[in-house]
């Protein structure tokens, strides 16, 4: 028995949960998806892309909507089939985000007449590195379907609309020593004794909070690792801290990064950038997604953290 688009989203959700669906294993949910779409929702388009179903409607509106969802889970932990408890539905990638799935394909198969045209992706392996993600594929092979006037990533927000998101880099923060005995510790230099500096800097930081559209986005810099030490008795002649910068998206990668080296200015340390990730401005002024506002009563606020919005964004 397939799935049923017309379903509450509810058991819908739990249909979905109950296809095992863990990274690079989405083929099964994705034919099941695609075989529901075509069946009762004739008015969309409907291709593949590998384990990706796209939908899109041809209705001539003047604006269109994009509706994206991943179709992927983490492994799950025991955690299957679903279950309902206390009045709530459990199970792997109930809220990340097989509902939002859900609720997707429901209005995609229930609103035959949509104030706007809409298009409907669901694509894999989110949950894995970056280079995986099957929207980086779509926008490669098939970018014409990745254009719209706003697009509705339907991650857990807890009710509210998380409106673009931070952009984020990482870098590693280097010192260089002279190794040496620790027995005989002042013929070295200690590298790690180096970091104790970037460390007072990353403690005196004070973020920079940015009002955009009515969002306010607060950036941080933070120490995520430390690495350094040879052994119990030794000076070490290298140490390192990886730093972590999340930033507004009122700065681009190239501002942010540039950030980051000036917050360290005049340390005897060398930075690199070792992963960097746009951010993406909410966009609330435009019509479509002005109206959205309205629709959920005003309830904005800035997205933290990066998603995939930034890839639509760009």
């Amino acid at each position: 028995m397939g799935l049923d688009l017309r379903a509450d989203p509810i058991a819908l959700t739990a249909a979905l949960v109950d296809i095992p669906s863990e990274s690079r294993h989405e083929q099964l949910i994705a034919d099941e998806i695609e075989a529901a779409l075509r069946a009762q929702a004739p008015w969309f388009e409907v291709i593949r892309n590998g384990d990706a179903v796209l939908a899109r409607t041809h209705l001539g509106r003047s604006s269109r909507v994009m509706l994206a969802g991943h179709i992927d889970t983490v492994p799950a932990a025991e955690n299957l089939p679903s279950h309902i408890a206390d009045g709530e539905l459990w199970g792997c990638g109930t809220s990340d985000m097989k509902s939002g799935d859900a609720v997707f394909l429901h209005l995609a198969a229930t609103i035959t007449e949509p104030s706007h045209d809409i298009t409907l992706v669901m694509y894999d392996c989110e949950e894995i590195e970056s280079s995986a993600n099957g929207l980086g594929r779509i926008e490669r092979e098939l970018p014409d379907w990745l254009t719209a006037d706003v697009a509705i990533l339907g991650e857990p927000s807890g009710g509210y609309i998380e409106a673009g998101c931070q952009g984020t880099i990482r870098v590693v923060v280097s010192a260089a020593g002279t190794r040496a005995h620790s027995a005989r510790s002042w013929l070295g230099d200690n590298a790690i004794h180096k970091l104790g500096a970037v460390l007072d800097r990353l403690t005196a930081y004070e973020p920079r909070s940015v009002d955009i559209d009515g969002c306010v986005y607060r950036e941080g810099l933070s120490a995520v690792r430390i690495d350094g030490g040879i052994a119990g008795n030794v000076i070490p002649d290298a140490a390192s801290v990886t730093v972590n910068f999340r930033f507004a998206p009122d700065r681009s990668v190239e501002q942010a990064v540039a950030h980051v080296h000036e917050v360290f200015d005049g340390l005897d340390v060398s930075i690199v950038l070792t992963d960097a990730a746009a951010g993406a401005l909410p966009g609330l002024a435009k019509p479509a997604a002005a109206a959205l506002v309205a629709a959920a009563g005003g309830a904005v606020r800035a997205k933290y953290g990066w998603t995939d919005v930034s890839r639509f964004a760009a």
